[in-house]
């Protein structure tokens, strides 16, 4: 037998080039305390993905896959043939992006991205459809199956699904996934775009995963709480008409309640003097969802949950408030950005996810503006459980003006509409904000009487703060209508910019804080900033709780009724959050902030007595 020496540089350089070098926390630029548990998982985030129509039986496609990216490679979103892999390809962890640590990759500005792995599709689906899922693919996704394309998809913030039974075969099948993202600001895109100021990240960053269904199957739903008539609006999606649909609502294993309609239509349930879910008690129903033929027989079943809750504007003591349950309560939120040091667009676990909104919870906020980026649905699954009432911004694109303008702004109204058809049944979203800080705004007036029209259930925010504006293009302003008069805030919080509420809207601080401290060794390894750094620990808590008691002065003598601070965490150069970026830093004292935050929040509610 031959000798074969092989040096130990080249033995390290092929290492590298598999991406195996990247994927060791040593070489991590900030690693998070989930980042190993990340890493040696056997599968990556194994959690079912959609908490709110779950079936029992899927697989989990996350781990390692084939990779390779480039300018230079074949372009996802117009070729017909995925390209020919390497015999020694890179490989990286999916759902991570590329440019993260946890993908083994960390390489930027990839724009044309290719994926690959061998799929088995278990013997007992054996005659079902199967279904092949995907969280959410940056920013357009084309897949083939066994080299044969199955279809495409646009938009890098919404879930998607292909029916890939036709292009199966017998044992090993080779799926492919191409992304392409060129990062040119004529989508949504938000943060991560090419005004954004963090990590600019592409490709696949939710789970991928297949599910067996019948050959009619329950698609999607929509459950909107109707509090004042007792009851449930239900919406059953199917890729059949003609079909029946039953709704059951239980509660600890026993049946509350039934009712019958047809898929594709809006029925009622009824829920006699429901209990109803809030910040203090965040009470979730279950549900069973069956899809049955005419003959009465059932085809499809989901299993899937509803709070019952209402949001709206009312007037308290004269003066327009947003209304929980029918009562004012200070809406105190934190901005969360939703960017992680190893992951960038992923949080690299499903306890890391939960970590941002357990610290919301455990420092008396009642409230998360998710800041111009979505979430895994387990996210908003946790925000439902745990009592979390969330603003859900709508991502920015950043160039909506030039002469393909009329397609780009298509694509953000189509993308817009597809997020809150997704996470319309939270119980915990309150609120839909369209646009922030006029950041490519548009139409924003239309806009946002859009939304508001096609979910009146829910508040809406149409311009988050419009006395700001990007500087590259002319602010589109306050578009005069929504149900908020919003303003942000980085300096002391005085009348001159704080909006007092108006006859149809209620007044929002939509941002306020950004105070910063500097935490060595915790730090992204960028120039740091914040729009004011304290000294320590004890000046910025203390400086926190000044700007709540300013606060509490607008919420009292100004009308104010929601105020949301900058923010969950650091996020690379900012350093303004209540902890770092690598969340293992405490930055104020929490015990304090607490308790500010929960004094003046029980205040709010104690305005909803009548003035002597």
């Amino acid at each position: 037998m031959k000798k074969i020496t092989i040096s130990l540089m080249t033995i390290c350089c092929i290492l590298t080039s598999m991406g195996v070098n990247a994927q060791k926390i040593n070489n991590f630029t900030l690693p998070s305390p989930w980042s190993e548990a990340a890493l040696n998982a056997e599968t990556p985030l194994p959690e079912y993905p959609r908490p709110q129509m779950e079936r029992s039986e899927w697989l989990n496609l996350n781990g390692t896959w084939d990779y390779m990216g480039g300018k230079d490679l074949t372009n996802p979103a117009t070729t017909e043939t995925p390209p020919v892999f390497k015999s020694n390809p890179e490989k990286i962890l999916v759902p991570f992006v590329p440019e993260s640590d946890l993908s083994g990759i960390k390489r930027k500005d990839e724009t044309n991205l290719w994926y690959k792995r061998n799929i088995t599709i278990p013997e007992k689906w054996k005659g079902k459809r199967v279904l092949l899922h995907f969280g959410a693919v940056d920013r357009i996704a084309t897949i083939f199956v066994n080299n044969k394309k199955v279809g495409s998809h646009t938009g890098g913030y919404t879930n998607f699904s292909f029916d890939i039974t036709d292009y199966l075969k017998s044992g090993a099948n080779t799926l492919i996934v191409g992304a392409y993202d060129p990062n040119d600001g004529k989508a949504a895109s938000g943060k991560n775009g090419p005004h954004g100021d963090y990590t600019f990240s592409s490709g696949i960053w939710q789970t991928v995963w297949l599910e067996p269904v019948e050959k009619e199957y329950i698609s999607q739903i929509k459950l909107i709480p109707d509090v004042e008539n007792e009851r449930l609006e239900v919406v059953v999606s199917s890729n059949k008409d003609n079909m029946k649909v039953t709704a059951v609502a239980m509660y600890s294993g026993s049946e509350i309640n039934k009712a019958d309609g047809n898929a594709n239509e809006k029925f009622y349930l009824p829920m006699s003097n429901p209990k109803l879910w809030s910040p203090e008690s965040p009470f979730l129903y279950d549900l069973k969802l069956q899809l049955k033929d005419k003959g009465g027989k059932v085809i499809d079943e989901v299993k899937s949950y509803f709070g019952m809750r209402s949001i709206a504007l009312g007037k308290v003591n004269g003066v327009t408030r947003t209304l929980l349950n029918g009562e004012f309560v200070l809406q105190l939120g934190l901005l969360d950005q939703g960017y992680w040091p190893d992951g960038v667009f992923t949080a690299p676990t499903d306890e890391a996810l939960l970590f941002d909104i357990e610290l919301a919870r455990k420092t008396g906020f009642n409230v998360i503006r998710k800041h111009i980026k979505t979430e895994p649905q387990r996210w908003y699954y946790h925000c439902d459980r745990l009592g979390i009432l969330v603003w859900q911004d709508m991502p920015n694109i950043w160039e909506p003006d030039g002469v393909d303008s009329v397609a780009v702004r298509q694509q953000f109204r189509t993308e817009l509409k597809e997020i809150m058809d997704q996470h319309m049944s939270s119980p915990s979203i309150v609120a839909w904000v369209p646009f922030n800080e006029n950041w490519g705004a548009f139409e924003v007036t239309n806009i946002t009487d859009w939304t508001k029209k096609y979910d009146p259930s829910r508040l809406v925010n149409g311009n988050s703060g419009y006395n700001f504006a990007p500087g590259y293009r002319k602010a589109y302003g306050d578009p005069k209508n929504g149900d908020f008069v919003d303003l942000h805030n980085y300096g002391d919080i005085n009348e001159g910019a704080t909006p007092k509420a108006e006859e149809n809207r209620a007044s929002s601080i939509g941002e306020f804080g950004g105070k910063g401290l500097f935490v060595r060794g915790h730090m992204w390894p960028v120039r740091n900033n914040a729009y004011q750094i304290l000294v320590n620990k004890e000046l910025l808590t203390d400086t926190y709780v000044m700007l709540i008691t300013e606060i509490e002065q607008m919420l009292m003598y100004r009308g104010v009724s929601a105020a949301i601070y900058t923010q969950t965490t650091d996020v690379e150069h900012e350093i303004n959050g209540l902890v770092t970026y690598d969340r293992k830093v405490e930055k104020m004292d929490f015990s304090k902030v607490k308790a500010i935050n929960e004094s003046v929040i029980k205040g709010s509610k104690d305005m909803n007595r009548p003035k002597k």
